[in-house]
């Protein structure tokens, strides 16, 4: 598992000066179109070192090899403010005498997913000390133009008939390669030196007519982990089964011959798949990834293939004829379902083998949960694959369609991270890509990063959340006081837009987009957005509103808070006013009352526009009301939310209906939204690991940087919950027991110096650090 843990310190002088190093690239090449470079530099050593640090990066990606060994990838995604190095310690790598450090860098160019922001082609590297200089990039670095790959797969949105942010396939040419191009006997005395990019590296804050500013990497190194694929289920003009699978029994292909594989890993993945074969010179193979197959556009159950096709993105790959040739694609697929379509030419082709390298970010599962439904053990295992999935150097929304990071998927995935593996380092990154993605009016965008704008409102009323959350989960105040400034733009931006005559919301601007529900046309967009007046949105104000005058008045900008929370209750008094409909018992979704939903009234329970006296009532009534619009697996999470200030929590055991129906469908990660459902991996739906924590065993902070805790379990129906989660200072360990009818006993152990409070049935317990029991 390389490149999973390495992460030296950097040297004070590369976060303050330019560097030695300079940025280089391939002469003669267009410099911001698609292309694939191969960098390297022979090095002589008298004696294997101890520690040999380096610093680097490249625009778009690179792939470092330090004497033929692939050693670490990156760089993790930002922007041009924010350009992530990458430090590594390579003397594990090295020996005496001669060496070559190389590294493979891409530049997607055109045709680069949309969370993929650029200047132009360019790699660097900077040795950490006076002894490491000598691997400095400069001209006397070499670089090859690799003609074997191009682009392909470049329709899938038109395919898919939907949304696909992804780049390309890559079409490789294995006679074009340079094999063995980073092991020191290659002969490249024919490649040209490269060439510098302008001036040298510089770090943020320092330079002038920079194309980058470099800051250190933040985030662990991605986990690579071997995974199989498990069952042949189709072929077509060949013999192949689970042996050629395990890597076992080689396949072969006569030659001119055509023939089909449908390969099935059983579930969902995020991986660099790897074909190996030999001889094929002639042949071509196609290797076309999908998370479900279809049938006349719709998937089914995914465990079903009869009459189904697989239509999705994919790669090319034409063989030179040699032995054990390895295609890997530059970027990870993610997948079920893989297909070789194979046709070969004069030469007979042999499939030695084909696996995959998980890949993402190395999240730990230090949580627990059992109870005494064993079939929430099955939702537990899928959400977290789901929550995995959609993790790399950012969270992703989804795998599949866009690897983009959004601010309403996000603050439910940091969430469930918290929980899960205790690791606040990628929701740290994620509040700053959302800080630096801010446009002039105040607002962040939407997703980021992204190499596209797009301005969300609601999303940056969910980034204050996130920093909300932050506060009450962790206690780091310097890293959280620097975005007050920035939240307190987005609020005041929302002030602007206020209709002072209704104390609501007017008429908005960009994609307001709330959730995917059939009636929030177009886009998700609620009825009173774009013409004034939308109770969602204004609610949603109110709620972050509150939220902001408890972290600000933390940060004792007290006058603030108040003028905060003053706000929100005018705000719910308005919508209150404007938009109750006594004969229903809801509130519309603008004040002339012809729309209904469940968001307006979720919204109205979380902001406290309807008191304690009515919340209950309203929800009973959302519950129950099938004509509402109804909220997707997406706002679900805040239902949750909104049934536990309500004093409901109980209830959400059986709201776990929609994930067990998924479960029947053979998802093996969560989707999208119900079927007809775009993507079958999406993070926000996996927020069951989060409520099974956080409501069915009730663990919560009571107070901020989680100093002490509340414990209110909502069990439902359960009759017992075990559950453990992870904080700085160790686990906190729940178990509940409902023995009998009216009898249950408790247990409770917090970690050393961390106190709280019980809540059962209505009555408050005191906790102490250690192990604490009751029995009722």
């Amino acid at each position: 598992m390389l490149c999973a843990g390495q992460q030296p310190l950097v040297h004070a002088d590369l976060l303050s000066k330019p560097w030695g190093a300079q940025w280089i690239t391939c002469p003669g090449v267009a410099q911001r179109g698609y292309g694939v470079y191969h960098f390297r530099k022979k090095i002589q050593l008298q004696r294997k070192p101890e520690k040999f640090v380096i610093h680097l990066t490249a625009d778009n990606r690179y792939r470092l090899f330090v004497n033929g060994t692939p050693v670490c990838f990156g760089p993790a995604q930002g922007d041009l403010y924010n350009w992530y190095f990458d430090s590594f310690d390579i003397a594990p790598f090295l020996k005496e005498g001669e060496n070559v450090i190389a590294a493979l860098v891409w530049n997607m160019g055109e045709y680069a997913a949309v969370a993929q922001v650029s200047n132009q082609t360019g790699f660097v590297l900077q040795g950490s000390g006076a002894a490491e200089r000598l691997v400095n990039t400069d001209t006397s670095w070499q670089v090859f133009a690799d003609s074997a790959y191009r682009p392909c797969s470049l329709n899938n949105g038109s395919l898919l008939k939907t949304y696909f942010a992804l780049g390309p396939g890559d079409h490789f040419i294995a006679a074009n390669y340079p094999w063995g191009w980073e092991k020191s006997l290659f002969d490249a005395r024919a490649w040209p030196h490269a060439v510098k990019v302008g001036s040298a590296a510089v770090p943020v804050g320092y330079g002038t007519d920079n194309r980058w500013t470099l800051l250190p990497r933040t985030i662990p190194f991605m986990e690579q982990t071997f995974q199989r694929l498990h069952k042949t289920r189709r072929t077509d003009g060949v013999q192949a089964d689970e042996h050629f699978l395990n890597g076992k029994a080689p396949v072969l292909i006569p030659a001119g011959k055509k023939a089909s594989l449908l390969l099935d890993q059983s579930f969902n993945t995020m991986a660099y798949p790897e074909l190996v074969v030999s001889r094929g010179r002639g042949a071509s193979v196609k290797i076309s990834y999908a998370e479900a197959l279809f049938n006349n556009g719709r998937k089914g159950n995914r465990n079903e293939i009869e009459g189904k096709e697989l239509i999705g993105n994919y790669d090319l790959f034409e063989p030179d004829g040699q032995e054990k040739r390895i295609f890997r694609p530059l970027v990870q697929r993610a997948f079920r379902y893989i297909q070789l379509d194979i046709v070969t030419g004069q030469e007979p082709l042999v499939l030695e083998d084909i696996y995959g390298m998980y890949t993402g970010y190395p999240f730990q599962e230090k949580a627990s949960f059992t109870s005494s439904d064993t079939t929430l053990k099955e939702i537990w295992k899928v959400g977290w694959r789901t929550a995995r999935l959609c993790a790399g150097d950012t969270y992703y929304d989804c795998p599949y369609y866009e690897q983009l990071q959004y601010i309403g998927d996000t603050r439910i995935q940091a969430l469930i991270s918290l929980y899960m593996s205790g690791d606040h380092r990628l929701m740290k990154k994620a509040i700053n890509d959302f800080y630096n993605s801010r446009v002039p009016e105040g607002l962040t965008q939407g997703r980021y990063p992204s190499n596209r704008l797009q301005v969300i409102p609601p999303f940056s009323l969910y980034w204050v959340s996130m920093l909300y959350d932050f506060m009450m989960h962790r206690s780091d105040d310097v890293f959280l006081r620097q975005y007050l400034d920035a939240a307190a733009g987005v609020l005041s931006w929302y002030e602007k837009h206020i209709d002072t005559g209704k104390a609501m919301l007017g008429p908005m601007q960009w994609w307001n987009f709330t959730d995917w529900t059939s009636t929030y046309i177009p886009m998700g967009v609620p009825p009173g957005a774009t013409d004034g007046n939308a109770a969602v949105l204004t609610l949603h104000y109110a709620y972050t509103l509150a939220q902001a005058a408890t972290l600000f008045q933390h940060f004792g900008r007290t006058e603030e808070a108040r003028r905060y929370q003053f706000m929100a209750g005018r705000l719910n008094k308005g919508t209150y006013e404007h938009c109750f409909d006594a004969r229903r018992g809801l509130l519309g979704d603008t004040p002339d009352k012809n729309a209904f939903s469940q968001h307006t009234n979720i919204m109205a329970v979380l902001s406290g526009a309807v008191d304690a006296r009515q919340q209950v009532n309203v929800l009973n009534r959302l519950l129950h009301d099938s004509a509402l619009a109804q909220a997707s697996f997406y706002y679900r999470f805040y239902l949750v939310q909104a049934l536990k200030k309500a004093g409901m929590a109980e209830r959400y055991y059986e709201q776990l209906t929609p994930w067990r129906q998924m479960l029947k469908e053979g998802l093996t990660t969560f989707a999208e939204t119900p079927d007809p459902s775009r993507s079958d991996c999406h993070a926000w739906s996996a927020s069951p690991n989060y409520d099974f924590l956080a409501t069915l065993c009730g663990i919560t902070p009571l107070t901020a940087g989680f100093k002490t805790v509340q414990v209110k379990p909502a069990m439902g129906q359960l009759t017992f919950v075990s559950g453990s989660m992870p904080l700085p200072a160790g686990n906190i360990q729940v178990m509940i027991n409902k023995e009998a009818k009216n009898s249950a006993a408790a247990v409770i152990a917090l970690p050393a110096g961390l106190t709280g409070v019980f809540i059962w049935k209505g009555k408050t317990y005191p906790l102490k650090e250690g192990k604490n029991e009751y029995r009722f």
